[in-house]
């Protein structure tokens, strides 16, 4: 409970708790509150006891998850086993399927980036050598060819 409190933290609490409570009465208190949490802390061992001697195994207070508990004290290594190999399967299935998927996306990809650099290097070829740039900069521009749409043709 107080795993979490350094030991300033803790030093800080008590002289709240001797100014709020007075040095007479805080001896007392603590003496209570550690009573209390004695008391809490046997409950607590015999509830863990009687669960314990109910379900006729040894539970500890981790075991109350019922996924933990029916993987501790329900199912056997070969029922678990028996449980978990159609999901292995499937899991198996699914991931060859996606490296298959993966690899046609891959396939695709580099199809695109080929295609690309021929179309790049066809334009490159087909400009003429004689034109150059009027900015200066090296980068050839070319007019992109204007297209008219007659919209009497109807």
């Amino acid at each position: 409970m107080l795993e979490n409190l350094g030991g300033w933290e803790i030093v800080a609490l008590l002289l709240v708790a001797l100014f709020v409570i007075g040095p007479e009465r805080l001896p007392k208190i603590l003496g209570e509150i550690g009573k209390m949490l004695r008391k809490v802390k046997t409950m607590a061992a015999n509830a863990q006891a009687d669960i314990s001697r109910e379900v006729g195994t040894d539970i500890d207070i981790t075991d109350l998850n019922p996924k933990t508990f029916l993987r501790k004290h329900v199912l056997s290594e070969a029922d678990e086993e028996a449980l978990k190999s159609p999901l292995k399967s499937a899991f198996g299935d699914l991931k060859s399927e996606a490296d298959a998927v993966r690899r046609d996306l891959e396939d695709t990809t580099s199809a695109i980036k080929s295609t690309r650099a021929g179309r790049a290097n066809r334009r490159e070829d087909s400009d003429t050598a004689g034109t150059e740039d009027s900015s200066g900069d090296g980068v050839e521009t070319t007019p992109a060819p204007q297209r008219t749409v007659d919209l009497d043709a109807t």
